[in-house]
């Protein structure tokens, strides 16, 4: 993609930028990040599947070379201690040579155990920024993950430059083919593992290339709000389908989900028809200078809505957000800024220092409570969900006497529905990333 290497540049700079600031305000000569180790699995010589330090890759799309570090002060061309072994055992990685590789000083390392030789020599003033404390420690570095530096570089991944934007509407197109494998192989039957197969295959991924679990269910089981099971047994009637899943792209993630009814009409596609109408709105919604937490509360209401409308409760939707009802309906948080993690960095931070900005009162499962602007990217990922616990809680309060259980035993064979879109804020409009792709 030719857009890459256009914008990588400026990406490097941005980078650049933001470290020359923190290490200066710091009084650090610079940072030494690490992209992790392989862990092995106890009393095993098999290692779990490595996932990078997503402070390393950053800044580069390096996301599967453990042992490799990089030295960077904001001034001086950016160092890649680039780990390839000789290992007649496992396929070493090639030399870099991509569009990204003549932004760095790259150096070769052998082993593991022989870095010390390329970092530097006095470690006091460089922070390390890593999971391997011990490591760090014995290779004689003081100052590790140190807070204000890590509050600063979380605050500020929530600002995209313009090549993290072509790689999560890359990921957003992956993850699209996906998608319509998956919705094509529900509607010919198959069971919960064989459109997870229909998916990886779409997107050309593994299952542990996925940025998180995918979330693959039929009936019920959309009830279970992280449901990574995956029944190899198609049921003997297919009513509902949710999936949640995503695809990564040079280390960014999408993060899109769908519901759908099988026969495509009676009250459960109605239902699912009208959440999506509100899940289009709430992400029309997104404005620069709003809080987040207030498209939640927003959403909050249009659930009750629809909760008096399809007279699942029966009060006004007034009452039924002023009595806390929606609460088991809609359990989660209408959604989180995205990039190179799924629930990406920063969510919480009302500045660059750190200052906690709390949800909602009421709303503890929120996962961005940040002010909206200009360059961020959301998810909007309402829901509406009949879930046995939930309900059970719901019936040994006062509020029972509101719900019509009867509706709601006629929709809990559906589990439940949720729908969510992934959307660029610029200043002057948005850009929903996933829509713009042709998903309905």
């Amino acid at each position: 993609m030719e857009q890459l290497a256009q914008y990588y540049a400026e990406h490097i700079a941005t980078l650049q930028q933001r470290t020359k600031t923190i290490v200066e305000r710091e009084g650090l000569e610079g940072l030494v990040i690490h992209s992790g180790q392989a862990k092995r699995q106890f009393l095993d010589d098999m290692y779990y599947p490595f996932k990078v330090n997503p402070q390393f890759k950053a800044w580069l799309p390096v996301i599967d070379n453990p042992h490799c570090w990089l030295v960077v002060n904001g001034t001086d061309k950016p160092k890649l201690i680039f780990y390839r072994p000789v290992d007649f055992w496992h396929k070493v990685p090639d030399e870099p040579s991509d569009f990204w590789a003549d932004y760095f000083d790259i150096q070769l390392l052998l082993k593991p155990d022989q870095v010390e030789k390329f970092l530097p020599y006095d470690k006091a003033g460089y922070g390390y920024i890593g999971e391997y404390l011990e490591v760090a420690q014995a290779l004689g570095f003081t100052q590790m993950n140190p807070e204000p530096v890590m509050n600063y570089l979380h605050f500020h991944r929530a600002y995209k430059t313009q090549y993290e934007l072509v790689c999560l509407r890359e990921a957003n197109r992956l993850a699209v083919l996906g998608h319509t494998a998956a919705r094509d192989a529900f509607y010919a039957g198959a069971s919960e593992f064989g459109i997870q197969q229909a998916y990886l295959n779409a997107t050309s991924h593994m299952e542990n290339d996925t940025p998180y679990g995918n979330i693959v269910a039929l009936n019920d089981n959309c009830a279970i709000l992280h449901y990574t099971h995956f029944d190899r047994q198609a049921p003997a009637q297919h009513r509902s389908f949710l999936i949640d899943a995503g695809a990564n792209f040079h280390g960014y993630a999408s993060d899109i989900t769908r519901t759908y009814d099988f026969a495509k009409q009676g009250q459960f596609a109605d239902l699912v028809s009208v959440m999506n109408e509100h899940q289009i709105a709430l992400g029309k919604a997104l404005q620069p200078g709003k809080l987040y937490g207030e498209l939640h509360i927003d959403c909050h209401n249009r659930v009750a809505q629809v909760l008096a409308d399809f007279n699942i409760v029966k009060l006004p939707a007034e009452e039924i957000v002023a009595k806390g009802i929606t609460s088991t309906f809609f359990p989660h948080g209408l959604g989180h800024h995205l990039g190179l993690q799924v629930h990406d960095m920063g969510g919480f931070m009302a500045d660059e220092s750190g200052t906690h900005q709390d949800p909602p009162e009421g709303h503890p499962f929120l996962r961005c409570t940040r002010r909206i602007e200009a360059g961020q990217v959301f998810t909007i990922e309402p829901g509406l969900y009949f879930i046995d616990s939930l309900l059970g809680d719901l019936a040994e309060t006062d509020n029972k006497q509101y719900i019509n259980w009867d509706k709601v035993a006629e929709f809990k064979p559906y589990g439940g529905i949720r729908i969510e879109d992934n959307i660029i804020v610029h200043d002057d409009r948005l850009e929903n990333m996933t829509r713009d792709l042709n998903l309905d």
